[in-house]
């Protein structure tokens, strides 16, 4: 099979843009009066430092100090490019060109530093989300009993609670509660009611229910 050489636009044009800015970089640290290999060497540690902030930005999620070292990288790029582009004598450099061409390899050094070695920050721990099954389809794995639940299980039930004795009533209180009640009924027409008969009686009221459970 006859391989096909396939060209990439993108590629290219990267490429190009790269070669470019690689190529002003150079002139701006040779005008600023590094020579030689040095010159070469101030591209190859701008686009380093690009590339390594943007890769943690990729790889990392967004955080401040990959941005921050990315803008200035960016920004030691897009410099250079408009500098050559005529905006600056390069053959009379200013004196801040000058400082910030000399001060730039520990700037570099600092940037690649802090973004090789600083932790990543944490990512935000998610719970996954259960789907709910089908009704009647349910089942619960033994493994996942809580301890307690399993201690619930195993605890006897305690046994319901006798209920309460009978409050004695002497039957002198039925029989004057009963007339109670009778001139109650003459006077209203209804029967007594518990609370009433409790307060005509002046008893606590377990008494007062005893006494009005015995009245016809």
């Amino acid at each position: 099979m006859t391989s096909k050489l396939r060209v990439d636009a993108v590629l290219v044009q990267a490429l190009i843009a790269g070669a470019l800015s690689f190529a002003h970089l150079h002139d701006l640290a040779a005008a600023a009066g590094q020579t030689g290999w040095k010159a070469w060497a101030y591209p190859v540690s701008v686009d380093l430092l690009l590339v390594a902030a943007w890769r943690r930005l990729r790889s990392d999620g967004s955080s401040r100090l990959a941005w921050c070292w990315f803008l200035v990288s960016l920004f030691a790029s897009l410099g250079a490019n408009v500098a050559t582009a005529g905006f600056l004598d390069l053959a009379h450099p200013p004196d801040w060109l000058r400082f910030g061409i000399a001060g730039w390899p520990a700037v570099a050094f600092l940037g690649g530093t802090l973004l090789a070695h600083s932790p990543a920050p944490p990512a935000s721990e998610t719970q996954p989300v259960v789907e709910p099954e089908a009704i009647g389809e349910t089942s619960v794995d033994p493994e996942y009993v809580s301890e307690p639940d399993a201690v619930a299980e195993l605890e006897p039930t305690p046994p319901a609670l006798a209920a309460a004795p009978a409050v004695p009533v002497p039957a002198a209180l039925v029989e004057h509660a009963r007339k109670l009640a009778d001139d109650h009924h003459a006077r209203t027409g209804h029967p007594i009611d518990t609370e009433t008969l409790r307060a005509r009686l002046g008893v606590p009221a377990p008494l007062a229910d005893a006494i009005a459970a015995q009245l016809p």
